[in-house]
C-alpha cells in the first residue's frame, strides 16, 4: 500500500461564507466546487470544505496551522475579522496566545460554522552535540587498559 497525500475535511452547513472565510480570512486557494464539497488548495495540500446538513462542531481543533510567528499571524487572521477563542482555563497573552509548557504557542479561533481552528508555533527542537566516532566506540585495535597489578620480583 502507498499512500500519495493528506486529504483535509471540514464540515459547512453554509458553504458560500465558508469558501468565503477560508480563502479571504486564512488565504486558501479555491480549486473547484463539485457538488459535494468546495475544494480548496494549501501548498499543495487538498481542504474539501463538505457541505453537510446539520451537525455540532466539535469542542477540539478540527483543523491547524504552524506558523513561523504567531503573533504577526494573529494580528493578520484578526485584522480580516477572526476573534481568537479565549479560555478562562489558560493563561492567555493580550493576543490570545497561549504558551505550552513545552514552549509551543497556540492560539485558537472558529470558522463561520463553528469549527474549531488553531495556530501553532512550536520551538526549534533542541540539538544534542554528537559524539564523534572515536569518543563513542573505542578503537577495536587497542587493547584495554587495565588496572596495574602489584609488581613481580
Amino acid at each position: 500500500m502507498k499512500l500519495k497525500a493528506i486529504v483535509a475535511f471540514v464540515p459547512t452547513r453554509d458553504a458560500t461564507r465558508a469558501r468565503a472565510f477560508y480563502e479571504n480570512v486564512i488565504g486558501l486557494r479555491f480549486v473547484q466546487d463539485d457538488g459535494f464539497a468546495i475544494v480548496m488548495d494549501f501548498k499543495g495540500t487538498m481542504v474539501r470544505i463538505a457541505k453537510v446538513g446539520e451537525y455540532q462542531p466539535f469542542p477540539f481543533t478540527m483543523l491547524g496551522w504552524e506558523v513561523d510567528d504567531i503573533s504577526t499571524t494573529v494580528r493578520a487572521l484578526t485584522g480580516k475579522g477572526a476573534t481568537v477563542e479565549r479560555y478562562s482555563f489558560l493563561e492567555q497573552d493580550e493576543l490570545g496566545v497561549w504558551a505550552a509548557p513545552g514552549g509551543a504557542k497556540v492560539a485558537w479561533f472558529k470558522d463561520p460554522d463553528g469549527n474549531l481552528l488553531s495556530l501553532s508555533q512550536h520551538p526549534a527542537p533542541a540539538r544534542t552535540p554528537s559524539k564523534s566516532k572515536s569518543a563513542a566506540r573505542p578503537n577495536a585495535r587497542e587493547k584495554p587498559k587495565t588496572a596495574a597489578r602489584g609488581r613481580r620480583r
